[in-house]
């Protein structure tokens, strides 16, 4: 009893470690970015954070995958003043779309371990961000008075930073992940990342 107790701790601790250090690459990579502003005090970016939310799904699954790209990308917000009152945002949206992606690669039996399926996955967890983020910037503009067209606008432009994020996140997270799930499993770490079923 005691081993399998050890055993689960154990699994539970490495998962916990790479969720942290997942967290950490998703806020340095959003660092890396080319902020957009858009009127209405909306300002967008393109960066490469979305590139490491989708790569936590894929090595971590929904649950881990979620909260790595959520934190992460909720303290980038947090320490940017631009971004700072989005930060609550942030935090849920990020994890929905990883959740979203880490749910369909990890659904069906399979663990993360089909192109297509990470493919559709990533597609899907960033489209459910771009709406969640274009419905909050269409809100919060009605809030603040917008006029229904202007607002329409703004949305519009906003629209485009999010799909330039989502190809860009789409193209280089999907076949890092299978790389770097390759080089995970021949160092025999793969299996104490995978979530259990």
């Amino acid at each position: 009893m005691s081993s399998l107790s050890s055993s689960k701790k154990k699994f539970t601790i490495y998962q916990l470690a790479f969720t942290a250090l997942m967290a950490a690459l998703v806020f340095v990579s959003t660092q890396f970015n080319i902020k957009i502003p858009l009127g209405m005090g909306v300002t967008s970016m393109i960066s490469f954070g979305n590139i490491f939310c989708i790569l936590s799904a894929l090595l971590l699954g929904p649950i881990y995958g979620g909260l790595a790209a959520g934190i992460g990308s909720f303290f980038f917000d947090l320490l940017d003043p631009v971004f700072i009152t989005s930060a609550p945002f942030t935090l849920v949206f990020k994890f929905i779309m990883a959740f979203v992606c880490g749910k369909i690669a990890y659904s069906g039996g399979h663990t993360a371990d089909s192109h297509k399926r990470n493919l559709i996955a990533s597609i899907a967890g960033l489209l459910a961000y771009i709406v969640l983020h274009l419905g909050k910037t269409f809100i919060a503009n009605a809030l603040l008075g917008s006029a229904f067209l202007p607002n329409l606008t703004t949305v519009g432009y906003s629209a485009l930073p999010s799909i330039i994020n989502a190809v860009i996140a789409t193209i280089v997270a999907v076949p890092l992940a299978a790389a770097l799930r390759l080089a995970l499993k021949k160092a025999h770490f793969l299996d104490k990342l995978q979530p259990q079923h």
